[in-house]
C-alpha cells in the first residue's frame, strides 16, 4: 500500500514537471513567433524571399535553362495549385499539379497574346473546379510570354496576384536584357578603344623598333618585349576591370615605345601613392588618357613636353590624374566632345575618341559623379582627373 502511494506521488510529480516544461516551451514558441513579427509581416517576408529566389532565373529570359526553378518559386509566391510559363506556342516551365494542363495553358496564352490583357478561365470542364488565370509578360509593349496560374477554386485575389506577378516577371526579364545590353556596350567601347590603339600606335611602334635593329640590337629586343607586353594587356579578354598597378605596367610599356620615337623630347613624371596600386579600375581607363596626352598634347609640337601621372588616396576614393603641358584644346570643343553634340568637329571627335569613351564608361559605372574632370585651354596643356571608389565588391579584377 505504501509503495503504491509513493509510486503515485512520483508519477504526479513527473506529470507536473512535464506539464511545466510544456507550458514553458509553448511560451517560448509564442515569444519566438512574436519576435518574427505579425502574421502579415511573416507573409510579406515569405513573399519577398520567394521573389528574390525567382529573380535570378528570370533574368536570363524565358528560354534560359533555369526558368524551371523560377516556376517553382512563382508557384510558392502565388500559393497556387500549379504555375505554367508559356513562350510563344510552347510551355517552357511548369511546377505543381499541372499534369494535363499544358493544352489549357497554351489556349489561354493565345488569348492573352491576342488581347495583351489578363485572361481568366474560372472553371475548366475537364478538370472539375480547377480554374486558370493568364497574365501577360510585356516588355516594350510586346507580350514576350504568359504566366498561367491554376487553382481550385480560382479566387479573385489570386487573379489580381497573377497580374501583379506577371508584371514583376516581365520587369526581371527586361532587367536581364539591359544587363546583356550593358555588357555588349562595354565590349563595343573596348573594341573602339582597341581600334584606336591599333592603326596609329602599332605602326609607329614597329617603325621605331625597326630603326634600332641594325644600330642597337639589344635596344630593339627590349622594345619588342615591351611591345609584346603592351599588346598582350590591351587585347586581353579577362573582364571589364583591372587594378591600377596592372594598368600602370601597360602604360610603362607604352611610354617606353613612345620614348623610342621621341627620345629626350618626352619626359614622364610619376607620383603614385603605394596604397592606391590595388584599386580596382575599369580596364583601359587610364591608358587612353596617357595616349591622348602624347598624341594630341605633345605630338603636334616640335619641342615635345612632359606628362605627369599621379594617384592619391582620398579615403573612400582613389584620384588619378594625367597632365600634359602640350597643345590643349578649346573648352567649348571639349564640352561638345564629351557630351556627344554636333558642335564637336569630326576631326576632333576622331582624335579624342578615347577620352570620350572613358568618360562614358565611368558615368555608366559610377553615375554622374564618376565622370572625367578635364581642365584645358588652347596652348595651356590638359589635366584629366578621374575618381574611382576604393570599394567595389561587385567588380572583379583579372590578371593581365
Amino acid at each position: 500500500m505504501t509503495d503504491a502511494v509513493v509510486l503515485a506521488a512520483v508519477l504526479g510529480v513527473a506529470a507536473g514537471v512535464v506539464l511545466t516544461l510544456l507550458l514553458l516551451l509553448s511560451r517560448r514558441l509564442a515569444r519566438g513567433s512574436r519576435d518574427l513579427g505579425s502574421d502579415a509581416e511573416q507573409a510579406a517576408y515569405r513573399a519577398l524571399h520567394e521573389a528574390s529566389l525567382a529573380a535570378p532565373h528570370l533574368r536570363g529570359g524565358l528560354g534560359s535553362p533555369g526558368v524551371g526553378r523560377a516556376a517553382r518559386h512563382l508557384r510558392a509566391l502565388l500559393g497556387s495549385t500549379a504555375v505554367v510559363l508559356v513562350d510563344g506556342d510552347r510551355v517552357v516551365a511548369a511546377d505543381g499539379d499541372a499534369e494535363g494542363t499544358d493544352a489549357t495553358a497554351l489556349r489561354l496564352a493565345e488569348r492573352v497574346r491576342e488581347t495583351a490583357r489578363l485572361q481568366v478561365f474560372m472553371r475548366l470542364d475537364q478538370h472539375g473546379g480547377l480554374g486558370a488565370a493568364g497574365a501577360p509578360l510585356t516588355v516594350d509593349g510586346e507580350v514576350i510570354g504568359v504566366l498561367v496560374a491554376f487553382a481550385n477554386p480560382m479566387r479573385a485575389a489570386l487573379v489580381r496576384a497573377a497580374g501583379e506577378v506577371g508584371d514583376w516577371c516581365a520587369a526581371q526579364v527586361e532587367l536581364g536584357e539591359l544587363e546583356v545590353s550593358r555588357a555588349a556596350l562595354a565590349e563595343a567601347e573596348l573594341r573602339a578603344l582597341r581600334a584606336q590603339i591599333s592603326p596609329h600606335f602599332i605602326y609607329n611602334a614597329l617603325t621605331a623598333i625597326a630603326s634600332f635593329i641594325h644600330t642597337d640590337p639589344p635596344r630593339a629586343r627590349e622594345l619588342v618585349l615591351e611591345f609584346a607586353d603592351f599588346t598582350r594587356y590591351s587585347f586581353r579578354r579577362q573582364g571589364e576591370f583591372t587594378t591600377l598597378a596592372e594598368e600602370l605596367r601597360s602604360i610603362h610599356s607604352y611610354l617606353e615605345l613612345e620614348r623610342a620615337r621621341f627620345g629626350e623630347r618626352l619626359s614622364v613624371v610619376l607620383t603614385i601613392s603605394p596604397e592606391t596600386l590595388a584599386t580596382t579600375i575599369p580596364f583601359l581607363s587610364v591608358q587612353p588618357l596617357v595616349e591622348n596626352a602624347v598624341r594630341h598634347g605633345l605630338e603636334p609640337g616640335e619641342g615635345g613636353g612632359t606628362i605627369r601621372i599621379a594617384s592619391r588616396d582620398e579615403t573612400t576614393h582613389t584620384e588619378i590624374t594625367v597632365e600634359d603641358d602640350g597643345a590643349g584644346m578649346d573648352p567649348a570643343e571639349l564640352s561638345a566632345l564629351l557630351n556627344g553634340t554636333d558642335d564637336a568637329g569630326a576631326g576632333t571627335t576622331r582624335m579624342h575618341i578615347g577620352l570620350r569613351n572613358v568618360d562614358t564608361r565611368l558615368r555608366q559605372l559610377y553615375g554622374p559623379d564618376g565622370r572625367l574632370v578635364v581642365e584645358t585651354n588652347t596652348g595651356a596643356g590638359t589635366l584629366v582627373r578621374m575618381r574611382v571608389p576604393k570599394s567595389q565588391p561587385m567588380n572583379e579584377t583579372g590578371p593581365a
